[in-house]
């Protein structure tokens, strides 16, 4: 009796042991979440993405399919889903999915304005919210700065009245870096979009240390150049040192070196399966690298 009780005390302390050890892997296996300057508030570091993706017309199964990805998204620890007017059926998409899913608490919901007439931004973009079927978005960017002076004034009066929390203003493939740091260095705004990917680095230059700089969080889009890099990566050999960020594929390899820069707030890549959005949630887990490590990684894929 006394060597089963020595026994069962001894298990007892190797399991209390190894609770500070549990808790720190399970700790590793949540996204990096990174603050929003404006406010402080965390967010996970990968969203989500429905540019083409989501854009499936009223086919029921794809509809559904695109559900499932935004379960298996908000299952890993995800919030921000991205859309706009622009993306075709995306909207509708993920009015179709937060529905199905009993409207996720966890939403971060990052929504565009994009019309010409800054007169019809408003009507826009309550169509947009019926679409999702939200009580209100938590972002509205000016998509790619369309008649952004118009719709700047309109959504810095919402949020003055508490009808959308945040404001922002979006650009894609390095265009009209000159406008956007413009328009950051003058205006309120709590968001900036754009695109950088380990080979398009000139946001580097200028725009992300103006967002740290201004306090402007920082939404990266097209990170895997909308699947031209992980196509071309696909048939090579991930490097060694590689598993020493916890980067089992390419899609997390490209997307631990956009989040291991210091403005970057959020990810959003776009993805039409379950598996790929586990993977890229997965990224902002674990290591990330660091300044000499990100060297190497682009001279890595310059290489390739």
């Amino acid at each position: 009796m006394l060597t089963t009780r020595r026994m069962l005390m001894q298990s007892s302390l190797a399991v209390m042991a190894a609770i500070p050890s549990l808790l720190a892997h399970a700790q590793d296996q949540r996204p990096v979440a990174r603050r929003i300057p404006s406010t402080g508030e965390a967010i996970p570091a990968v969203g989500l993405g429905t540019w083409i993706t989501f854009n499936v017309g009223d086919d029921p199964t794809l509809k559904d399919e695109c559900a499932d990805v935004m379960a298996a998204f908000f299952e890993a620890g995800g919030r921000m889903i991205d859309s706009s007017p622009m993306y075709g059926s995306s909207q509708p998409v993920v009015g179709h999915g937060l529905q199905k899913l009993g409207q996720p608490a966890a939403l971060f919901s990052a929504e565009k304005v994009w019309t010409s007439s800054g007169t019809d931004g408003p009507s826009q973009i309550e169509q947009s919210r019926r679409l999702w079927d939200v009580p209100r978005f938590d972002l509205i960017q000016v998509h790619n700065l369309l008649a952004w002076e118009a719709h700047l004034q309109t959504l810095f009066a919402m949020k003055a009245a508490g009808s959308v929390r945040y404001v922002g203003i979006t650009t894609s493939e390095g265009r009209r870096h000159d406008l956007l740091e413009r328009i950051m260095r003058h205006e309120a705004i709590d968001f900036v979009q754009l695109s950088y990917n380990i080979i398009d680095r000139e946001a580097e230059e200028r725009i992300l240390p103006l967002a740290a700089e201004r306090g402007i969080a920082v939404i990266i889009n097209r990170p895997f150049r909308q699947g031209a890099l992980t196509s071309r990566l696909e048939g090579e050999p991930m490097p060694e040192w590689a598993a020493e960020l916890g980067a089992s594929s390419w899609a997390q390899f490209l997307l631990k070196f956009i989040l291991s820069h210091p403005a970057v707030t959020v990810a959003i890549p776009a993805t039409t399966r379950v598996d790929h959005v586990r993977e890229n949630v997965a990224a902002a887990t674990g290591p990330l690298p660091d300044a000499a490590t990100r060297e190497r990684m682009v001279a890595h894929v310059q290489d390739l």
